[in-house]
Order: structure tokens, then sequence, then C-alpha cells
């Protein structure tokens, strides 16, 4: 409910691939560090895998942008790349206000604390209810609860029931790492592809074992810059991104980050036996190289030779595509009594759980979102 008084409906249309990764044995420090790398090098899995570089005209009516008109009912950004991870995607411009360190999970911890619990100005302004007694929102500070923290990767824990994850966080630890910025590939049926798996499982291992010094401030404010600019530009050709306190092309940062995953793809095939992690290397040095090749360039030539340039037209073929090819996927009658069995069971225990709720809402609303759930 919050989101939508907060961000707008038409933001939770957004759709994308939230990967889950971790290794055993791995620490708290050394989970922070792969999330420094990551945040720095992440403009290299936009330009590789971003395939939103269009969006229907109704979708930014009202708002101001900078996209470019394609069609009657289209707008784009030429070399575009991921639009859902620009500025209009599912972004915040409040949150642009919050710098959250993630050099230690004490000062990630601390970041959020202070966004969970203070009010928010324009925020406090919406209210908790409206005027017939209907919730507006959760609470009035910047962030309601911890998942409304749009980052392109989170530090994560398996929760108890009930439990704050920042709670679980700073009382267990990181157990596994989010990875946020994946846009859905449009042409395969389930959206990513297995060469594009072990692409990242490659390029994590490669954010974990670098060296990653602790972030600043000034850092984490051009690291915003070069996502903003590689999700609205990154296949213009001689793009530069903030390296420090020079730039750099895109292109030559992209290539070397590829080069020094190689040795990691060749341990992983040695490990297991082929060479498909140094293939998916092969596939990305393809793609830095040729930027019509990547998935948004893709979606761009597909709109205009089959679609004429309608985003909307080129989508709803895609999902009656994909649509067509699950429908066709053979289902084994074992496995479809299992899928009833198990919604059967959902529903009954749906009704155990609300036959047994004799706590209003408002009081488990004050207690979950009450400070000290937070832990420290």
């Amino acid at each position: 409910m919050g989101l939508g008084h907060r961000y707008g409906r038409r933001m939770q249309t957004i759709s994308g691939i939230h990967y889950n990764w971790s290794l055993p044995g791995v620490s708290d420090e050394q989970y922070f560090s792969l999330i420094r790398n990551f945040r720095r090098h992440s403009f290299l899995l936009l330009y590789l895998f971003g395939a939103s570089p269009a969006v229907g005209a109704s979708f930014v009516a009202g708002r101001q942008h900078e996209l470019q008109p394609l069609s009657e009912q289209t707008l784009y950004m030429p070399h575009g790349t991921s639009l859902r991870m620009g500025r209009l995607g599912y972004q915040s411009d409040a949150q642009a206000t919050l710098a959250v360190s993630y050099n230690s999970l004490v000062n990630y911890g601390a970041s959020l604390q202070e966004a969970l619990t203070q009010p928010y100005a324009s925020y406090a302004a919406v209210g908790i209810h409206n005027p017939g007694g209907e919730y507006n929102q959760l609470s009035p500070s910047l962030l309601q609860i911890e998942n409304e923290f749009y980052g392109t990767i989170r530090p994560k824990r398996v929760i108890f029931p009930g439990e704050r994850p920042l709670h679980a966080l700073r009382e267990r630890g990181v157990e596994y790492v989010e990875v946020r910025l994946m846009d859905l590939n449009p042409f395969v049926p389930i959206g990513i592809t297995a060469e594009t798996v072990r692409f990242l499982d490659v390029f994590l291992l490669h954010c974990l074992l670098s060296d990653s010094p602790p972030d600043t401030p000034d850092e984490i404010a051009a690291l915003g810059r070069n996502q903003h600019r590689t999700a609205g530009h990154g296949r213009q050709p001689g793009l530069m991104l903030e390296r420090g306190k020079q730039e750099v092309s895109l292109i030559d940062w992209g290539l070397q980050l590829v080069d020094e995953c190689r040795p990691l793809a060749a341990a992983l095939d040695a490990a297991q036996g082929g060479e498909l992690h140094q293939a998916a290397l092969v596939a990305a040095h393809e793609l830095l190289t040729d930027a019509t090749l990547t998935p948004s360039a893709r979606v761009l030539n597909a709109m205009a030779h089959d679609f004429g340039n309608s985003f909307q037209r080129f989508c709803q073929a895609q999902s009656r595509q994909t649509q067509a090819h699950l429908l066709a996927l053979p289902l084994a009658p074992e496995m479809a009594a299992r899928f009833r069995h198990m919604a059967e069971s959902s529903i009954e225990e749906q009704k155990r759980i609300e036959a047994a709720d004799t706590m209003p809402f408002e009081i488990y609303r004050q207690q979950y979102l009450s400070p000290q759930r937070l832990g420290l």
C-alpha cells in the first residue's frame, strides 16, 4: 500500500530477476567485500544483460524524462541498456539521499537503522491513515521496511517468522547475497539463460576474491552516476565511466574485468568438466566488441523489424510465445497431483492461521516496526 503512495502504481509493474548466491564458510567481512566490488563493477552486467531500452509512453505519462519517441506509443533511449535500472525504473529520488556504506555489517546496519526509524518529511505528510481510516503506508520513515531499500545487491539472511531482516543479519550474520539488477531476457522462456548464470557465478567469484578497498561517500555517489550512465547510454560508442579520480571507457574497463575472470572460469571448468564457464566469458567478450549483439540492441532490432517499433506489440508477442512454450511442456500426472496437494494444503494452512489470529493489525504494525525489533 505504501509503495503505491510513495512511488506510484506504475512502478509496481516493473519486474526483473533476483539471483541469490552463497558459498560455504564465507564471513560477513568477505560478503561485504564482495558487495563493494559488485557495486563497482555492476555496470558490466547492465551492459551485457540489460534488456529494457524502451518503454510504453503511458508508463512515463506526467513524469519528466529524457526518453526519445520511437513510435506513437513507444519511447526509448537509442543507446540504453536497462531503463529498469535507470532514473525511470525501480529507483527512488528520496533514497538517493541515503548513502549506505557497505564497509561492514555494523556500518550497513547503522545506515538502514536510521532510514527505518526516522520520519521523512514528505512521507510524514502522507500520514499513516487516510481520512476514511484506511492505511496509506506502514510508517512515515524513509524506508517502511528493509525490503523497500532499492539496491543492486543486498546482504541477506533467512528470517524466522515475524523477525525483522536487519535483526536476522545482526544476530546471525550474512547467509547469502541477492543480486537485484538483472533484467528479464525476453528472448528466453524463463528470463535467463544457463550461460548468463555461469557468467554471474564467475563474476561474483571475482568480486569475492579481488581486493576490495573501503567505500567512501564520494565513491558511492560516483557509482550511482555510473549506473545511470550505463542504464541510459551504455551502448553509446566511447562512453566513459568514473573510476577513482579518472574516467575510463566502459568497453575497456569491461574487457579488463572479463580478462581478470578467465582464470576463475578455467578453474570452475576444471572442477566441473567441460568449458562452459569459459564459453560464457567468450560470449561476454563478443558483446563488448559488438554492441549490436547485446539483449538491449536485439530488443530494439526486433521491435523495428517485426513490430513497427511498438514496445507493446513486441512484449505481447514475446509473452504469447513464452506462454505457448511453457504450456507445451509435458507435465507428469504425479507432478500435477503434487501441485494440487500443495495448493490445497496451503489454503488449509491459511485458514488455520487466520482463525488463530487475534491481534489487531494496528497493534501488530506498531510492534513489528518498533526499533527494538531491529536488534543491535
